[in-house]
């Protein structure tokens, strides 16, 4: 049991963990604020455009009687907007802090100004103009070796 609590510890200590704890709970919070935006201000302007129309009123009743099953299409068509409103703030508003981290920090996106590149083999990161990467000694420029370079004979 000691051993457990040991790596336990181990484990919850490390920093990505943490970190990940840390992301879940500012996620936990930021779709809170996307769903109010949704819900509370993009919503009420669509119910505007509609006539105030309400999705989640449509239903199918299967059977009949009181305890009859009902299929509430209405609310799933509902979602389904609610889904694309959301994905749509949430794309404005990245693109917006994309813009402004661009204009804050001028060649820090910029694909000229990355040093570095991925090896195709390892997926390490590698030296832009690396000719073989230093991790797995692929060659990364396609040029196949029919004998040694003289640094290596």
């Amino acid at each position: 049991m000691r051993k457990f609590l040991n790596e336990f510890k181990k484990f919850i200590s490390r920093g990505s963990v943490v970190e990940m704890a840390v992301g879940i709970i500012i996620g936990a919070a930021f779709t809170a604020i996307v769903n109010s935006l949704v819900n509370d201000i993009i919503m009420p302007l669509i119910s505007l455009i509609t006539g105030g129309f309400d999705f989640t009123k449509l239903a199918v009743v299967l059977g009949e009687g009181e305890h009859a099953a009902t299929l509430t299409y209405g609310a799933f068509i509902a979602a389904i907007i609610n889904f694309i409103l959301i994905a749509l703030v949430l794309f404005l508003i990245v693109k917006g802090f994309n813009r402004f981290h661009a204009n804050a920090l001028p060649g820090v996106f910029d694909e000229e100004a990355v040093a570095t590149k991925k090896c195709p083999y390892c997926q390490s990161d590698i030296p832009k103009d690396a000719t073989r990467c230093p991790h797995c000694t692929s060659i990364l420029d396609g040029k196949i070796l029919t004998e040694l370079p003289e640094c290596e004979k």
